[in-house]
């Protein structure tokens, strides 16, 4: 069975030889830190720990659909602990002089009102512009790829409402549902026209096996903006891109949201969203209490609460026991609920990698020796 074979048939609740071997990720430190508890200097990013872990493959078309061309980035004042910077959203903030990973402290951004919408942000959103899409040479080398792949294969989404919070910031973009709803819904309505327009060229010509966005949309106690604002702003047009989607046999759709989104899951499967990722315990979502509510109707990556992973081996072993009957149901494609962070050590994520693997039969990859690229190419 073909990675993409696995991948499909497990979230649609079919049979497998094993579900798929996936994780979201670590943070930069985590990498960092683990080097001095065995992991290999050279593994010192996402793309390289995927290989040294030998987790399955999965493929995404590049394409652009936010800001084209994004804000420079700028460094503002680097006189102290903290940088000053403008970032590719045209916000300023403050990040770490080290360049650890840390939320930035946001100062200020620059979409205050319809001004700054008009003057840098609407160009910027051009639907038709052709820098969205592929050269013509590469993509034609891409379908030849494609036609014959081995991995699931998806396309972006977009963001709704996560971009424009970035880009806004997160008071003004939820006082603007208020101040200028007529503003919010374009938009909104600018960014739904660039998903369209790019699934529209892509659709036809490559058959897609899921598809996937960014919204980051919740807190631990709850969504920012209220279900009924979702409800009238976000499901209608989220439903569109889906039924486009679904015309072309895409049924598969996910959208990256941390947080406690339980008061917005029914809305996402009502707009077409049926996959749900990556599903944080520790923020309140509960990914068998999504189960038991809502059943076969919604799909599940992720799930693993991250602090299981701290905590030891014994709340590991629980943690993989508590939603073993669950994940064996299909639909369910569990990993760590965000990317690993720095305490949690390399030896527990190696055990909880072996459980995972051991409970629900997936094979142990071959020594890291034998895998090991001679050259690691464009990730290198």
């Amino acid at each position: 069975m073909t990675h993409r074979e696995r991948w499909l048939r497990t979230m649609h609740f079919e049979p497998v030889d094993h579900i798929p071997d996936e994780e979201f990720g670590y943070w930069d430190n985590t990498l960092t830190l683990w080097h001095e508890q065995g992991l290999p200097r050279e593994i010192d990013s996402l793309p390289k720990a995927d290989v040294y872990f030998g987790f399955a493959p999965r493929g995404g078309i590049p394409i652009s659909q936010s800001l084209s061309p994004g804000f420079e980035r700028e460094v503002l004042d680097d006189s102290g602990e903290y940088v000053v910077i403008r970032d590719e959203h045209g916000a300023t903030c403050e990040i770490h002089s080290s360049g650890q990973d840390s939320i930035p402290h946001f100062l200020d951004f620059l979409l205050k009102g319809r001004e700054e919408w008009e003057r840098e942000y609407r160009p910027r959103l051009d639907p038709d512009d052709p820098g969205r899409l592929p050269k013509a040479a590469q993509w034609e080398q891409l379908k030849q790829e494609y036609a014959t792949r081995d991995y699931p294969l998806g396309i972006g989404i977009g963001s709704l409402y996560g971009w424009m919070r970035d880009w806004m910031g997160f008071e003004r973009a939820a006082m603007m549902v208020y101040d200028d709803p007529g503003l919010v819904e374009e938009v909104m309505e600018t960014i739904t026209q660039i998903v369209l327009r790019t699934v529209e060229w892509v659709a036809p010509q490559v058959q897609l096996d899921f598809a996937a966005g960014w919204e980051d949309m919740a807190f631990s106690n709850g969504p920012m903006i209220s279900p009924s604002t979702f409800e009238r702003l976000m499901v209608p047009r989220y439903r569109r891109i889906t039924e486009l989607l679904a015309k072309h046999g895409c049924d598969i759709v996910y959208t990256d949201c941390d947080g406690n989104i339980s008061a917005l899951v029914p809305l996402w499967l009502e707009a077409g969203v049926n996959c749900m990722f990556p599903v944080e315990v520790a923020a309140g979502t509960d990914p068998l209490a999504l189960r038991d509510r809502y059943g076969k109707a919604v799909l599940l990556l992720g799930g693993v609460n991250k602090r299981a992973l701290i905590q030891g081996r014994e709340a590991i072993r629980a943690e993989l026991e508590r939603m073993e009957p669950y994940v064996n149901e299909g639909g369910w494609i569990p990993h760590v609920d965000h990317r690993v962070p720095p305490d949690v050590t390399f030896d527990n994520y190696r055990y909880y990698l072996a459980g995972k693997r051991d409970m629900f039969g997936i094979p142990e990859p071959t020594t890291w020796e034998e895998r090991r690229p001679g050259d690691w190419g464009p990730c290198k």
